[in-house]
């Protein structure tokens, strides 16, 4: 049993763990920028249909969405010095946060591609087809028309993507970094408030979420600028963009992409 329960220390435990909110931020911004690289890369054999890369791609996919997250933390950390060992080439002095921002970013990279794919293909076909038949180029038609639209249909479902990865980092500490949650375990451990300790963490977190969920909402709203409110075209896109998210999701499987705040 741990020590009776006492508010205050839950008020004392913020700025303590906040002392390693840096570590977290950094997990997840390296993750989110190795995410996207890898998304968009395994997207592209899936939109263009390469015949062998299209396969890779999916088993990559199937691999990264149906294995938990903590299994891949101990499969990169524990397995790949020990294969990369047949090849001659010692990763044991390597720190564990360079595998644990790889396994996060190729993690995320695998549900970034299901929603850039889904994203792209939830655009009117017809539109290229018009922007080509004004003179455009492929590159032409898809930064100016495709790219635009895709932002505003995939920035909702990025933004859970986003929450889930911020939560996720809290498996980090399972392999010794010490992020907060890691900070948490030290500190309940140490004052035996782990109720205190595991309440000033969780509203670290929300505060986070809700920030994070608010600056992309922005986001949004501003790449649909152009959409006027009122307008038949507005509406029109609401219903093809509510479905268009509906679309994502159900691809994104359970795990990511869930509702917001």
């Amino acid at each position: 049993m741990g020590a009776p329960f006492d508010i205050s220390y839950v008020f004392s435990f913020l700025p303590k763990l906040l002392t390693t909110l840096g570590t977290t931020l950094l997990i997840v911004a390296c993750s989110l920028l190795a995410g996207v690289l890898v998304g968009f890369l395994i997207a592209l054999p899936r939109l263009y249909k390469v015949p062998v890369l299209k396969t890779c791609a999916e088993i990559y996919i199937s691999f990264f969405r149906g294995t938990p997250i903590l299994i891949q933390l101990f499969l990169f950390y524990y397995g790949l010095p020990e294969i990369l060992k047949l090849v001659s080439v010692d990763v044991t002095r390597t720190p564990v946060l360079f595998f644990v921002i790889l396994t996060y970013g190729l993690h995320t990279g695998a549900f970034m591609s299901e929603m850039i794919r889904a994203s792209v293909t939830a655009v009117d076909r017809g539109q290229v087809e018009a922007a080509y038949a004004t003179g455009m180029t492929s590159f032409q038609a898809f930064s100016r028309i495709v790219l635009p639209q895709a932002l505003g249909i995939a920035i909702p479902v990025f933004s859970n993507l986003v929450i889930a990865l911020l939560k996720d980092t809290s498996l980090a500490f399972t392999l010794g970094v010490m992020e907060m949650t890691g900070k948490a375990q030290t500190l309940g451990s140490i004052s035996q408030h782990f109720i205190e300790t595991y309440i000033a963490l969780a509203l670290i977190y929300l505060v986070i979420s809700f920030t994070i969920e608010k600056l992309l909402l922005v986001a949004e709203r501003r790449l649909l600028r152009h959409e006027e409110r009122s307008s038949p075209v507005k509406k029109m896109f609401r219903l093809q963009k509510n479905g268009s998210y509906r679309r994502i999701i159900a691809e994104l499987g359970p795990g990511k992409g869930g509702g917001g705040l």
